[in-house]
């Protein structure tokens, strides 16, 4: 049976993402084609911006790939724009550059053409080194001039002239913004908002004219052609220089090609709630180019949610309708956090809920008419972002929670932040990515089911945070908490967390070089925008304090996890496990006595072996863990910590007649030398006592293996969700070069790492034979090497029982119950 034919015109982002979809559900139904004007496969236009910043590459943006297109039997033609469509005959006409002309013929076709820049009709707009900012072709232009010339001048204060703004300026331009409303981004935010993100760009160099209206563009040239501009002019007559002038004063629906075919077209292409135009039940409209109810969308959210209707229309199932958008706006300029949903402004019968720290860089509003909230505006903190869109789109009364709404979702009821990250007390229910619609569920299940382990795997396979970006945070936390705090894929220009735009290297290198003793004094010296800092940003801080600086720079138990302030792996019932070390695996009768009355005294549920051979108590109460540890009278195995887990060891050749080494006293030995040491991620060790590798050594951070002339030494092997075997590094002899190559590739690793990085990532980011030059190449380095970690190891102490030392807070262990009782005492 013949296939009906499809052809799209256009290959944008929402045309493309109807042609997935309509793939999901009708794979192989239609021969389709594809015309894209742009000689580039589907790529991701709202992430232009980081490529013109030089922060990714232009092949990162690629959405689907040329392979992509051949996959799944589409025919693309790219750089080819169609010229004329014949409705009567069904034919779609197209040229491309070289004049060349081709024609296919269609049963559907969809026009997804997007939108057109709006160019300002003033004398100057054609002179050289005036641009659009809308596609690959004017990023790159962008780029170039940025190489040659020092002024640019930006016309246009909202989401899109900023972020061009600030790629320029990233560049090594001199940077105006010239926008002609009251404050910065005017659609979106409100005065305090907007005057609030200008004053924090004004601080890092961006230049702003505020009302000035644009007269016309001086060229350098008099001899007609104008020639390259040099100046742009405002009413009042002042001037201000400029080599490049870039336009972002909006956006129009392109309907050229549909006015010529005589579709309907009134602020777009006209179409239905089933996206057919109004003209013709066999020609559709998709995205910027269509308009629905009066209103043509410029957000990807919408334009996804009309591609998913018109997937079951083509699909032949009918059932879906498109009822229109309530849009929200959470985005990221130039590195600060916005969001604004519905009446932001308020108005006549409105309230408005505010908080206002203009010094800690936040700002919020909230928006109430009739007891429901009908909009919000936030600056700088916007995680409760989209549950106040939930709170909205519902419609439900906000009476009983007024006095809490402000201070986000986390503080109503029961469902306060438990653990490291607000990840875990999402319900599955709750929306991740506005852009594609996808709640936490969805990409818990896909992380599960999948076996995911990075976030390009979660965004390839769910599209959260592949449109916009600015829920890549959020998204990050859930792929850490899914997958048990595996996921280490750091991008290397990637910024610690929204409170700053310094990455995990920058503020490595600023403790190291100003001698940063505190977090504050970070915060404060690395201008973050809250002076607190936040989860994510806290705990590497620290770490980084601490690991540069050991016994100078103060441990803040307060800027680590949850598992680690209490000192035991918290459980998903709210109790506790606990994993007292075992040396090397090793134990005694007096200790399994111990442990055996532990758990009768203090009633523990489950007694486990785990996988580093060690015994695990599951079950225990908060308020039991000190007895527990007290009774035990076991160091702390550290299962909790991002430190040194466990060394899993074989019987080696003091039993096993395989045997080559003793490797059941190399992993005490190594194990004792380094049981305290905190690393940017945990850390696992094994040694195997001859090749037959009965301790699983090819999968360990550090993995030692006895052979007849003395030990191999392997690094960077990762037994988790997404296993790497570890690498060959050196043959050594005796036990004491064990301990140092080891303790130096740790040092290295604890110096240089980033917070949350294994040792597989560490090494793949700075390359094995980097790792060789510092620890085989370099001996008097890897002599310092292993004496800084000694350094910093000694009098490290137990938190099991040295609670003072340690800065235990001893303080939680008390039920709320007794300090009740306590508290009216008192």
């Amino acid at each position: 049976m013949k296939k009906p034919k499809l052809v799209m015109v256009g290959n944008g982002m929402a045309g493309v993402r109807t042609l997935e979809e309509l793939l999901k559900i009708a794979p192989g139904l239609y021969d389709i084609t594809v015309f894209g004007a742009e000689p580039h496969p589907n790529y991701n236009r709202i992430l232009l911006s980081p490529v013109l910043a030089g922060e990714q590459t232009l092949d990162e943006i690629v959405l689907n790939d040329w392979s992509w297109y051949q996959d799944n039997g589409i025919t693309l033609h790219a750089g080819w724009q169609v010229s004329s469509v014949d409705r009567v005959k069904r034919v779609v006409h197209a040229t491309n550059a070289a004049g060349d002309a081709i024609s296919a013929p269609y049963d559907r076709l969809i026009m997804a053409t997007g939108s057109n820049p709006f160019i300002l009709p003033i004398p100057g707009k054609d002179l050289e080194g005036v641009l659009a900012y809308r596609d690959i072709a004017d990023t790159q232009a962008m780029i170039d001039a940025a190489a040659k010339y020092k002024h640019a001048v930006v016309i246009g204060g909202g989401l899109l002239g900023l972020e061009a703004a600030n790629g320029l300026m990233k560049r090594g331009m001199t940077v105006s913004v010239v926008h002609v409303a009251p404050w910065l981004m005017e659609r979106q935010l409100d005065d305090v908002a907007g005057k609030l993100l200008q004053q924090s760009l004004q601080s890092r160099g961006m230049n702003f004219l505020i009302g000035a209206q644009t007269q016309e563009l001086v060229g350098d040239q008099n001899d007609g052609t104008g020639g390259r501009v040099t100046s742009v002019r405002f009413k009042d007559g002042s001037e201000v220089p400029a080599d490049l002038v870039v336009m972002a004063v909006g956006i129009r629906p392109n309907t050229a090609l549909a006015e010529s075919m005589k579709l309907h077209v009134n602020r777009g292409i006209v179409v239905s709630d089933t996206l057919q135009t109004v003209t013709d039940a066999r020609i559709y409209a998709v995205g910027e180019c269509a308009a629905h109810r009066g209103i043509a969308y410029g957000l990807v959210a919408p334009l996804f949610e009309q591609g998913k209707v018109l997937a079951t229309h083509l699909a032949e199932f009918g059932i879906g309708r498109y009822s229109g958008s309530l849009t929200s706006t959470k985005l990221k300029v130039t590195g600060i956090d916005l969001f604004s949903a519905g009446n932001f402004m308020g108005g006549d019968n409105t309230e408005e809920i505010v908080m206002s720290d203009p010094g800690g860089g936040v700002y919020k509003k909230l928006v109430i008419q009739d007891d429901k909230l009908v909009g919000a505006c936030l600056y700088g903190d916007t995680v409760d972002g989209s549950w106040y869109f939930k709170l909205l789109r519902e419609g439900r009364s906000v009476a009983d929670i007024r006095d809490k709404l402000m201070f986000g979702e986390s503080n109503i009821g029961d469902t306060g932040h438990e653990g490291h990250s607000k990840a875990a007390s999402m319900p599955d229910e709750a929306e991740v990515c506005g852009c594609n619609g996808v709640n936490k569920g969805a990409i818990c299940k896909a992380i599960k089911d999948k076996g995911l382990f990075t976030l390009e795997e979660v965004r390839k396979h769910t599209k959260a945070s592949a449109s916009c970006g600015s829920c890549t945070g959020l998204v990050e936390q859930i792929l850490m908490f899914t997958a048990g705090g595996d996921y280490s894929a750091t991008p290397k220009l990637k910024a610690i967390c929204g409170c700053t735009e310094h990455g995990h290297q920058a503020v490595r290198d600023a403790i190291c070089e100003r001698k940063y003793l505190s977090t504050a004094e970070v915060f404060a010296g690395m201008g973050w925008r809250t002076p607190n800092g936040c989860a994510t940003c806290r705990p590497a801080v620290n770490y980084y304090l601490i690991s540069t600086w050991p016994k100078e720079a103060r441990d803040d138990p307060q800027s680590r996890f949850i598992n680690e302030r209490s000192h035991a792996n918290i459980q998903k019932d709210g109790t506790y496990s606990v994993i007292p070390r075992m040396w090397g695996g090793e134990t005694t009768a007096a200790e399994l006595r111990r442990i055996a009355d532990v758990v009768d005294k203090y009633q523990i549920p489950t007694v486990k072996v785990t996988g580093g051979q060690r015994i695990d108590l599951l079950g225990v109460k908060k308020e039991d863990l000190q007895n527990v540890w007290r009774d035990i009278g076991m160091p702390s195995g550290h299962a909790y910590a991002k430190a040194l887990r466990t060394v899993k060891t074989c019987v080696g050749s003091e039993w096993c007649r395989m045997g080559t080494q003793d490797s059941t006293q190399m992993g005490k030995d190594l194990e004792r030398a380094m049981w305290r040491m905190y690393a940017p991620h945990k850390v696992k060790f094994a040694v195997s006592g001859c090749p037959r590798n009965c301790a699983e050594a090819g999968i360990k951070d550090v993995g030692i293996i006895g052979v007849d002339s003395g030990w191999e030494m392997y690094v960077a092997g990762n037994g988790g969700i997404k296993t790497e075997v570890a690498e060959f590094l050196v043959k050594l002899k005796t036990a004491e070069e064990v301990l140092e190559y080891t303790g130096a590739f740790m040092q290295l690793y604890r110096l240089e790492g980033w917070y949350l990085e294994r040792t597989v990532h560490y090494v793949g980011r700075v390359g094995l034979d980097y790792v060789k030059k510092r620890i085989l190449d370099d001996a008097e380095g890897r002599k310092a090497l292993w004496a800084q970690l000694q350094f910093a190891l000694d009098g490290e102490p137990d938190p099991w029982f040295e609670h003072e030392k340690a800065a235990v807070d001893t303080r939680q262990f008390i039920p709320i119950q007794s300090m009740a009782v306590e508290g009216s005492a008192a």
